[in-house]
């Protein structure tokens, strides 16, 4: 159990970034260190995992002559996989560096693994030899409830080069989450209620498009609490990351089925769920860009001219809404950032999403059991109705439950979960109170 919870802790890291040096302030200095880069680890095991998954599964489509399914599924792999090799071509620059190995492996779609296997180099590495300091990184370190300590380390050459690796795969983890493993787990799931069967290659392959939505879903929290906080080392502990991975994969996998059952019963309307949802998600950035009266970025790359930054912003604004069809995407779009990303945190926003997701869920799976199918009769629809809901419910009690917990910074929170609760339940009891002494002032 120990070295589960250890192996957790790993998964989770974070690396010291260099940030400015606040001058007249004392910090505690700290030796210049790295953890072992488990996440990336990680990150290639799912990235193969899947791949070899969706290998196995379209070979088996081929063999049954299903070339629909067979070519959907090889579309979910190769998509995704192209979009992961160019997100590590362009964080790495590799196209002016003349790497014609590293490139070979790209157009072979085995970029992650050439890219893991030199972060396993750099860090075996790390302090064999004594190497200059390129910056210093100096953080605010959590000790006790709202005490902290501000840490100065010294980042030297190998740190920030398994610093760029690390962040390069968390990037590809959420490209390879929501551009290909939950249309994938969509998909498979789909076929599987249709042929009231689940053959071993399509139960793998679902398992793993799974675990790799859940884990960038995760990924996503983590990359919004750094943005967020960046002045603040930020790690989460073993009871948040296990509440993380509850409430990720209990929201992802109720989102799925309710969408694939809809589907069952209502092949053409759910084309227009679809379609309302990702058009609206994807405008959304945009209207709130212009009634701001913003101008686009110039200096999201410098390499990139007019056109180039509007292609950026639209492939990343296509990503958002693609995020939260599913799921709440926790990083919220900023077009006129030059980071894209909006550092407030919006409890409004959030609790819009997750009402608007559970009447809409409550919606598509009620009109599925009005307008099934009859190859649903040895099912108890009742109690798949209830157990959705129920799933998407205690989704949103984990999520609850994190911030009000688990929260790595939740000591600087302003007011937290039961306070905006409080307030919500202040409001709507008031008016009844008020409505009460009038009556009695009456009598």
């Amino acid at each position: 159990m120990g070295g589960v919870c250890s192996l957790i802790s790993l998964i989770m890291e974070d690396v010291y970034e260099a940030g400015p040096s606040p001058p007249g302030e004392d910090f505690v200095p700290v030796p210049s260190r790295s953890r072992p880069p488990v996440s990336i680890l990680l990150s290639t095991f799912l990235f193969c995992a899947e791949t070899a998954a969706a290998c196995w599964m379209a070979a088996g489509y081929g063999r049954s002559e299903d070339e629909v399914w067979m070519s959907l599924t090889i579309v979910f792999m190769l998509v995704p996989s192209i979009m992961v090799q160019l997100t590590l071509t362009f964080i790495h620059r590799d196209l002016g560096r003349h790497r014609t190995l590293v490139l070979l492996w790209h157009l072979l779609q085995l970029g992650p693994i050439i890219r893991c296997v030199e972060a396993l180099m750099v860090y075996c590495q790390m302090g064999r030899e004594e190497e200059p300091y390129v910056t210093i990184s100096r953080k605010k370190h959590h000790r006790s409830w709202g005490v902290f300590e501000e840490e100065e380390r010294e980042v030297g050459h190998s740190l920030r080069k398994l610093a760029t690796h690390r962040d390069a795969f968390k990037r590809t983890a959420v490209i390879q989450a929501f551009l290909g493993s939950t249309p994938q787990l969509t998909l498979q799931l789909y076929v599987t209620v249709l042929e009231r069967y689940v053959p071993p290659a399509r139960a793998f392959l679902m398992a793993m498009s799974l675990a790799s939505t859940t884990y960038g879903a995760s990924v996503l929290n983590i990359l919004a609490i750094q943005i967020k906080y960046d002045d603040y080392k930020v790690q989460l502990s073993v009871p948040a990351f296990v509440c993380v991975v509850l409430w990720r994969a209990l929201e992802i996998a109720t989102r799925v089925t309710v969408l694939v059952l809809f589907c069952a019963a209502l092949k053409l309307w759910v084309a227009v769920v679809i379609v309302v949802n990702m058009v609206a998600l994807f405008l959304l950035p945009w209207v709130n860009f212009w009634r701001r009266g913003n101008s686009i970025p110039e200096n999201v790359e410098k390499s990139f001219s007019g056109i180039g930054t509007m292609i950026v912003l639209g492939s990343v604004t296509l990503l958002y809404s693609a995020i939260n069809m599913f799921c709440w995407s926790a990083v919220q779009l900023n077009l006129a950032e030059r980071g894209l990303i909006d550092q407030s945190q919006n409890w409004g926003r959030l609790s819009l999403h997750y009402a608007f997701r559970l009447l809409e869920n409550t919606a598509l799976i009620l009109l599925w059991y009005f307008y099934k199918e009859d190859g649903f009769e040895y099912f108890c629809s009742p109690l798949l109705v209830v157990q959705l809901l129920f799933g998407y419910a205690a989704a949103i009690f984990f999520m609850l439950f994190f911030y009000q917990y688990f929260h790595p910074c939740r000591s600087l929170f302003s007011r937290n979960v039961s306070d905006l609760l409080s307030c919500a339940y202040c409001k709507t009891t008031k008016p009844l109170q008020r409505r009460g002494v009038g009556r009695e002032s009456i009598v």
